[in-house]
């Protein structure tokens, strides 16, 4: 038996000077990833959560002073850079954003206080190290780099939850920006990836294997939170990532497409949308022209539709601009986009309204006499029906279109088309207008007209009396038809 457990042992013993000869081939910064990898893992059963052999799987250590008997690893801080070597620096990095992989749960500020500061701390060390000059980065680091960042930022976004009979009736635009509890965390990773991106020493070519589609797809996710703050560190790291990583840009644009698809035609619910529109304007005006067929479909399926969710007030801003930038790199666009915004002019939303005509005036001064003939019969039928409008302020902002004066000159070159279509509106409120703002501006462009042709004012006042009289003959006919009526029916009513 003694011989028996002799031998079993001499295979153990070559295997493991094997693999101690197989260890010292590797370079210092793999031995450092995997001993950091280890230790990072073995403090996260007590401390943290991460995700499934993110650490190789190990979740507890042996203490060899408790006789093999499992023990939690104390989360403790590392060596700052400065106490350290410099040749010994980058192994140091890479055990502190293992260390960093470690989620902490912020539901419970009371819980594991003291590992969360040493966590932050560390953190703020690794953004110090990745924006300093230290050569460029290798394989290694960059992927250790991204993945920290993955498993720090992508998660279930926080939510305040709302019973869906409160949420039909809330106004959004009343509403609280939520603020994620682990934001003293998330916001140094999300520096942290920012330096990453924008820093000299990152090279492209490599970064791309790491900052990938699956990556970016996440990445846009995260659009969503509540949290204004984590959406203005996405827009910006988005637009970095864009102008970085120039082999990505057709997948950007086609994830952010389908994200607008998904809030206009399924949920009508995003919080992120104002930011990508945000980016996306800057990345239109950076188009060269002409303008390739892939974008102007965008125009036409994405943005245009944008203008048909009730929330569109959170993002009208940014969404005008987009717009308008098309219409400034191709005039002829104009003619798409004003039949488009026709297509979706609200018909219950005064407010809606009101924001239309303030996009249709944007459009208009980038658009061209050619292209204005094409659409200005069906919009100034619409422009009619808001200067009658019961609602003071959408007539009162149809009437200040007349204060611009690239959109006068369009009208006065085309005012013999444009002019009987809206005249009835201007003669009824000139009249009847319960507003006295808006029938002081009405008198003002009925003057406009008056003075820049008389002779087709004239006309159209006398075909707007005409119209009157007749109007007036036909109501008279009708109640002498309801009289006679009421008479055959109060007769025959008395003779029963």
């Amino acid at each position: 038996m003694m011989i028996k457990n002799i031998f079993n042992k001499i295979p153990r013993k070559q295997a493991k000077a094997a693999e101690n000869q197989d260890r010292a081939s590797f370079s210092k910064a793999e031995a450092a990833l995997r001993s950091s990898s280890v230790s990072a893992s073995q403090s996260s059963s007590w401390s943290g959560t991460a995700p499934n052999g993110a650490y190789g799987g190990i979740q507890q250590s042996l203490d060899p002073k408790a006789d093999g008997i499992p023990r939690p690893t104390p989360y403790e801080a590392l060596p700052g850079f400065n106490d350290v070597p410099s040749s010994e620096r980058q192994n140091l990095f890479l055990r502190k954003l293992s260390m960093c992989c470690v989620v902490f749960d912020f539901t419970d500020p009371t819980k594991n206080s003291k590992e969360k500061d040493i966590k932050r701390q560390t953190l703020v060390e690794i953004v110090d190290y990745v924006a300093s000059p230290n050569g460029k980065f290798n394989e290694i680091v960059m992927q250790e780099i991204i993945r920290m960042v993955s498993i720090n930022l992508f998660r279930t976004l926080f939510t305040q939850p709302r019973e869906t009979k409160v949420l039909q009736s809330f106004d959004v635009e009343e509403e609280e920006p939520l603020i994620d509890p682990s934001w003293p965390h998330l916001h140094i990773v999300y520096e942290c990836l920012l330096k990453f991106v924008i820093s000299p020493e990152t090279d492209a070519k490599l970064a791309k294997r790491y900052i990938d589609h699956s990556f970016i797809k996440k990445f846009l996710d995260l659009f969503d939170s509540e949290d204004p703050r984590e959406r203005e560190y996405l827009k910006t790291i988005l637009h970095r990532i864009y102008g970085k990583f120039m082999v990505h840009r057709p997948f950007i644009r086609k994830a952010v497409n389908n994200i607008f698809f998904r809030f206009i035609f399924e949920t009508e619910k995003h919080s992120g949308i104002a930011e990508l529109l945000e980016i996306l304007g800057s990345i239109i005006n950076g188009f060269a022209l002409p303008l390739k067929e892939e974008h102007k479909l965008f125009l036409v399926r994405a943005l245009i539709p944008l203008h048909k969710p009730k929330s569109l007030s959170l993002y009208h801003q940014q969404l005008t601009y987009c717009i308008t930038q098309f219409v400034e790199k191709d005039c002829k666009l104009a003619d798409t986009v004003i039949r488009g915004l026709l297509k979706y002019w609200p018909v219950q939303s005064s407010t809606k309204e009101v924001m239309f005509l303030g996009e249709i005036e944007e459009v208009l001064e980038s658009t061209q006499p050619s292209e204005f003939q094409r659409c200005m019969v069906p919009l100034f039928r619409r422009i009619a029906r808001c200067l009658r409008s019961s609602h003071f302020q959408v007539a009162e902002r149809a009437l200040l279109l007349w204060n611009n004066d690239h959109v006068v000159n369009l009208i006065k070159q085309n005012r013999k088309a444009i002019l009987p279509i809206i005249f009835h509106s201007l003669e009824k409120n000139a009249g009847s207008h319960w507003n006295q703002a808006v029938q002081s501006l009405t008198l003002n462009v009925r003057k406009m007209f008056s003075d820049a042709d008389p002779q087709l004012f004239a006309d159209c006042l006398h075909k707007f009396q005409q119209d009157e009289a007749h109007e007036q003959e036909m109501k008279s006919k009708r109640e002498a038809t309801w009289k006679r009526l009421e008479e055959m029916a109060t007769l025959k009513a008395s003779n029963t």
